[in-house]
């Protein structure tokens, strides 16, 4: 069985993240992950750097923390995707799919509304995952679901309580959406709980991954450190 970490933030990147991008990796592959996708937040989010900075530049710096995960990976032999997590007035997207020189050709995208700006992405090859959606936390001011804009939806997220996940769990069931999990982890080792996506062959590439995800190939799964 394949393990696969979909949600996870790294420092410097990501301003409320503990842990580099090489922590992160050495630890999912100590611990028998084959993979993991670096979710940071986007430029739209909680991203360490300042807001007026120009725009090729925030996508450069958004970028570092990935490549530095992705050589990190071919070290260990652990496989590292990129990905993001996109925020609109706290009700985020996990998007994967699209690559730097994506962002760096398309920066019309901070201008557009948030359901147009996903129909894009999605039309451009992006699969769209609303992450955590009935998470209640003070940058929330209210729930927001967007089930014909995403192809699937987070049903296990570690740093959510019981209760929304299976609410998000009735979301995608309702609406028919492929569910996806992950720990949302922004500390590495020191995470207690942990989840992602499973699936009994391994993933090849970016494609691989999201054909097989929209064919329903891969499990979500939660699971306890094993390092505590």
């Amino acid at each position: 069985m394949y393990l696969y970490e979909m949600h996870l933030h790294t420092a410097p990147v990501s301003a409320c993240a503990g842990a580099t991008p090489e922590e992160s990796v050495r630890f999912y592959h100590r611990i028998g992950y084959d993979g993991l996708f670096i979710t940071n937040h986007f430029i739209d989010g909680n991203i360490a750097i300042n807001s007026d900075t120009p725009y090729e530049d925030k996508i450069r710096f958004y970028f570092a923390d990935y490549y530095a995960a992705l050589e990190t990976g071919k070290e260990l032999g652990c496989k590292v995707y990129s990905g993001l997590e996109m925020c609109h007035q706290g009700t985020e997207f996990l998007i994967y799919g699209l690559e730097e020189d994506w962002f760096l050709a398309h920066p019309e995208i901070q201008d557009m509304p948030i359901s147009q700006k996903l129909t894009f992405m999605r039309q451009c090859g992006a699969l769209v995952i609303q992450a955590h959606p009935y998470r209640e936390a003070s940058y929330i001011d209210h729930i927001r679901l967007f089930p014909r804009q995403v192809d699937g939806v987070e049903v296990f997220n570690a740093g959510n309580a019981e209760l929304a996940n299976s609410m998000a769990k009735a979301y995608a069931e309702g609406y028919g959406l492929r569910p996806s999990a992950g720990s949302d982890n922004h500390i590495a080792a020191r995470q207690r709980m942990l989840g992602g996506l499973k699936s009994d062959a391994p993933i090849t590439d970016m494609q691989d991954f999201i054909t097989r995800f929209k064919a329903g190939d891969f499990v979500p799964f939660a699971m306890k450190n094993p390092l505590f």
